[in-house]
């Protein structure tokens, strides 16, 4: 890989288009892999959305946070995965701009989601109390590090168990999520629906990577401070791909994959931070962590919290595109990106 920060920013700029346009298209071909895995394998949208489409769209997070730690600047690493979490539920705002006329909460099929935002935020928690207490190293990782791993895992194990279960019913059962079983799914076409998402995430790991780091090299040369960079700049950046598969799963009226993508991806990137105490060589990061990265992860716990609020309600009350919980979300979310630039 080039040295991004040696390179001029007209050049990291084109670097980063290029990269940006690889990982849209191989986000949006995802989302129609994952579709076609769900229906012909049982496993519905919300594991589905949850482990394949979380599970891929984390990797440029993992790849980043990895290099971070690896280079010793754990604060980079950190407000990456939590200015991530808390930007990737703003992008269901996208998603919901896709629909025009309906709330996506209206439409989501399976309360599941509720489930998996409800472990987002638990595992935010966690974090938050590691830096309110601080941690302490057991065999080179912290205490609450490894905290996080153990719920995390145990979190994945509950909604797996919990994804054959219907509640409640959407609210304009015309529009609702297109349904997960599908007679005509064979083996032919889940075998190329595999490879298919195996190659499109070998590109969104590739292409992902190159994005955060000369969104970094971009970030640094015009002066902003690395926290900020690491929660908006490279959150954005590595963000990319949940952008174009919500967006895509939408279209597709997959609204509860567009969900389970979202918040399974958070749940993955927040386990993250076991990775990075393991690779970091010093304190526990966690316990390196300061106001900026508590306000990041308290602006994540809200954000979801204002989804699963539209999720209870159900409120098919749309205004310019957006449903009231969306519009919500983006102002707090601006709002909330503003209060860390200060504290950046």
């Amino acid at each position: 890989m080039p040295d991004f920060p040696s390179l001029s920013i007209a050049t990291n700029l084109a670097v980063f288009a290029v990269a940006a346009a690889a990982v849209w298209t191989a986000g949006t071909r995802l989302a129609a892999h994952a579709d076609v895995i769900a229906r012909a394998t049982g496993l519905g949208q919300a594991v589905i959305g949850m482990m394949l489409l979380g599970g891929i769209t984390s990797l440029p997070e993992i790849a980043v946070s990895v290099t971070a730690g690896l280079a010793a600047d754990p604060t980079l690493a950190v407000n990456n995965i939590l200015g991530g979490v808390a930007l990737q539920v703003a992008i269901i705002a996208i998603g919901d701009a896709v629909l025009k006329d309906h709330a996506i909460t209206s439409l989501v099929r399976k309360p599941i989601v509720m489930l998996q935002a409800a472990f987002s935020c638990l595992l935010l928690t966690l974090v938050l109390g590691a830096i309110v207490v601080g941690d302490v190293g057991v065999a080179g990782v912290g205490v609450w590090s490894i905290a996080v791993l153990a719920a995390g895992i145990a979190m994945f194990w509950r909604v797996a168990r919990t994804a054959g279960r219907d509640g409640w019913a959407p609210t304009r059962a015309a529009d609702a999520d297109a349904g997960d079983a599908d007679s005509n799914s064979g083996s032919d076409g889940l075998r190329t629906a595999i490879f298919g998402a195996a190659t499109t995430g070998v590109v969104v790991l590739v292409a992902g990577y190159v994005l955060a780091r000369t969104g970094e090299a971009i970030a640094h040369q015009t002066g902003l401070g690395t926290g900020f960079v690491g929660a908006i700049l490279v959150g954005l950046a590595t963000s990319l791909p949940e952008i174009s598969t919500v967006i895509a799963a939408a279209r597709l009226r997959r609204y509860t994959m567009a969900f389970a993508d979202i918040f399974g991806t958070n749940m993955f990137d927040i386990m993250l931070i076991f990775l990075i105490d393991a690779v970091h060589r010093g304190p526990p990061v966690l316990a390196t962590q300061g106001r900026f990265a508590a306000f990041a992860a308290l602006l994540g716990i809200v954000l979801t919290l204002m989804y699963v609020v539209g999720l209870i309600e159900r409120r098919d009350d749309a205004r310019m595109r957006l449903g009231t919980d969306s519009w919500s979300v983006v102002l707090l979310y601006v709002c909330g990106a503003g209060a860390l630039y200060f504290l950046r």
